[in-house]
């Protein structure tokens, strides 16, 4: 199959649309692009939310991947259920999601279960449950360097939370955790620019800390978009996630990152309304649809407009319109692969053109069974 035609299936009539389809062997090079940019596996610890999938968390620990980092319960255990031996949940526990954290610690004793905190009633309900439960359990501080939506403020007041983490005898001070997903210049020297400001301010946290004689072991900083930059910091662990599977989103606001699109969404002409209209049963419950159209790059109607979208349907208008025909297959790569990857219970693993087996999106729901 040649480098044009690397998503098209070679037998797609049994295939429903819509439908999400893996590629094994490019995923398997965006992982290999992503360990020779870290210059190894010691201090990368991707993120799973992207697609939520045992296969995908298997090819990485296949490589010497150890560490990685997820969004919700549900994925920690997933991770867990792999044999993963490092895992930080990279949302905040609240409420009910606290016990199920302590029990997940409990059924996997094989992996090293960690969070991260941002307040200090958070840190108390954790080290209240830890000393029942007679364990030490691993925070990381979470800082806003920018993004506002998670975090505290890297000044004075989060130095003394994590000097009150570090004190405590329930609580383990793993280090800092800055997540600067509100970075997304296209240029790579503006990018670099903003990327080392924020993280000077987490650096300058570091020493104040330690200016007061508490230890900073560890710092996790970026996503995707600066992970090119961050990778290149001594000692920094990096969590990109999208790298895996890639999209039109970032691949056009990020051309200096060498990753490829490993994800597509198989869909079918379903109707021609009018002259120049084609609908798609393409709706927004099978593409991510929290931005503006187009949600999806179509291979071969690369100049027709997307009109409208409602729950099942996907409209384009195209002077070619007459040229197509009821049922005729698409394939197109969202906008935004992550949330995408979550409408869909199966993805078909694609090799050669042949459908090689179904992959689950194990990770999906909110909870598997803890």
């Amino acid at each position: 199959m040649n480098r044009e035609s690397w998503h098209v299936l070679t037998s797609p009539e049994d295939v429903i649309s819509p439908s999400l389809l893996m590629y094994p062997e490019r995923i398997e090079k965006n992982i290999q692009s992503m360990i020779a940019m870290a210059g190894g596996t010691e201090y990368l610890r991707p993120h799973v939310k992207t697609h939520k999938m045992a296969e995908i968390i298997k090819m990485q620990l296949a490589h010497g991947i150890s560490k990685f980092k997820c969004a919700t319960i549900a994925e920690a255990e997933l991770l867990a259920q792999c044999g993963t031996k490092d895992i930080l949940l990279a949302l905040q526990p609240v409420g009910a999601n606290v016990k199920r954290l302590f029990e997940l610690i409990k059924k996997y004793p094989h992996s090293l279960f960690s969070t991260i905190v941002d307040h200090l009633e958070t840190i108390q309900m954790i080290s209240a449950r830890a000393q029942t439960q007679k364990i030490k359990m691993p925070l990381w501080l979470d800082l806003n360097v920018g993004m506002n939506r998670t975090g505290i403020i890297p000044d004075e007041k989060a130095v003394l939370i994590f000097e009150y983490i570090a004190k405590d005898a329930h609580l383990d001070a793993m280090g800092l955790h800055a997540y600067d997903g509100h970075i997304q210049e296209s240029d790579p020297a503006i990018r670099k620019q903003l990327c080392d400001a924020a993280f000077d301010r987490v650096l300058n946290l570091k020493k104040n800390i330690e200016k007061n004689g508490t230890t900073v072991p560890a710092i996790i900083a970026g996503g995707s978009p600066t992970f090119p930059i961050h990778v290149k910091r001594e000692g920094i662990y990096t969590s990109p996630g999208t790298t895996l599977l890639w999209d039109a989103g970032y691949g056009k606001a990020f051309p200096d990152i060498p990753m490829l699109p490993a994800a597509v969404l198989f869909t079918r002409i379903i109707s021609k309304p009018k002259t120049g209209l084609l609908c798609l049963d393409l709706g927004h419950k099978s593409v991510a649809s929290e931005m503006g159209l187009p949600r999806v790059q179509l291979f071969g109607l690369e100049d027709a407009t997307h009109t409208s979208q409602s729950e099942e349907h996907l409209v384009l208008q195209t002077d070619r319109a007459d040229t197509y025909s009821i049922g005729q297959a698409f394939y197109g790569i969202p906008v935004h692969i992550c949330p995408t990857v979550a409408k869909y219970k199966n993805a078909a693993a694609v090799v050669k053109g042949e459908i090689a087996g179904y992959w689950k999106v194990a990770a999906r729901d909110h909870k598997m069974e803890i």
